[in-house]
């Protein structure tokens, strides 16, 4: 894993949103992609855009994927 503290993207919420956390802190809710880059931005990873989320070893995605954005029943 990349230096730094890690990011978890939780699964999908009812409304679509998932929660974004950079080591111990919650950013926030993420309704895409560039949500992401924008908290991850803001937790000092300067170099996070469209393709650091979707290809960083450093964040570890819940219940999907970076294309993942509305919740799954079954």
């Amino acid at each position: 894993m990349p230096p730094g503290p890690p990011v978890v993207v939780y699964p999908p919420a009812e409304d679509g949103g998932r929660r974004v956390r950079v080591g111990d802190h919650f950013f926030g809710m993420a309704y895409g992609p560039l949500d992401v880059v924008d908290f991850l931005r803001r937790a000092g990873i300067e170099e996070a855009d469209r393709a650091y989320v979707t290809q960083s070893r450093r964040i570890e995605w819940r219940g999907g994927g970076p294309g993942v954005w509305e919740r799954h029943y079954g």
